[in-house]
């Protein structure tokens, strides 16, 4: 496997290294870099920095790092090889096990997950909103390539990745370091159960046609009807989400 390096900058990207919760640290860890490489934020190959930067990072003591790297490599997530060149580096699941994606699913109540959808909508219409009054032709960039990503890809893993990765880029498009964390912070409770609703090839039309308009809303400047779009894609995955709930 050849080592994929990448520079650390970018909004969406430093969040994801952004200092974790004080509580749980190692199943916070955990979760916080496994929901990034299921969400393709970080590349399949891509070297992590090494434990004492990556732990600085996080905010965590490298005791901490090490106990959830390890869960990470034992879910697959991660490999380790040692020695000259060696480290860490991101080993994307060529599919998420949808069993344990049910499982996560039914640990929610239907009120949680419309709570969740809430949090998740005010959130990404206001990225919108923001995006719409203050980003540049040149800051639309990697939503139009997460865009395009999303349309091509075929597989529902791979879609829920991308849907996530759009709203994370939405909030680092509204310059605000904030937004961006609340924002991938909500992807990795919520965007592992996309895979769930995106297998639909229709459905996946209609996400990307909501999209083309959030990107297009936000070019014009038309804030307010930005935030009501991305708003609205919010809410209908959410409600696919509930259905499919009520169904387990």
């Amino acid at each position: 496997m050849v080592a994929v390096k990448h520079n650390w900058g970018g909004g969406a990207r430093r969040a994801v290294f952004s200092p974790v919760d004080t509580r749980a640290r190692v199943e916070t860890v955990v979760r916080r870099l496994g929901d990034a490489i299921e969400l393709g934020l970080l590349a399949d190959g891509e070297q992590l920095p090494g434990e004492s930067e990556l732990a600085g990072r996080l905010g965590v003591s490298t005791v901490t790092l090490r106990e959830a790297l390890m869960a990470l490599r034992q879910q697959g997530l991660v490999t380790t090889r040692r020695g000259r060149g060696g480290g860490s580096f991101v080993s994307l699941p060529a599919d998420p096990a949808e069993e344990r994606i049910k499982l996560r699913l039914a640990g929610w109540s239907t009120e949680e997950l419309r709570d969740l959808g809430d949090h998740w909508a005010a959130v990404s219409g206001a990225a919108a909103r923001l995006a719409a009054q203050r980003t540049g032709p040149d800051d639309l960039q990697p939503l139009r390539r997460t865009l395009e990503e999303f349309a091509a890809a075929d597989d529902a893993a791979a879609r829920s990745r991308v849907y996530g990765r759009f709203h994370v880029e939405l909030a680092a498009a509204a310059q605000s370091a904030r937004l961006t964390r609340e924002q991938v912070a909500l992807q990795t409770e919520v965007g592992a159960l996309l895979c769930l609703v995106l297998g639909d090839d229709a459905y996946r039309e209609e996400v990307a046609d909501r999209h083309r308009a959030v990107i297009s809303a936000v070019q014009d400047g038309a804030h307010d009807s930005a935030g009501e779009l991305a708003e609205r894609c919010v809410r209908e995955s959410t409600a696919r989400l509930i259905a499919l709930r009520l169904g387990l």
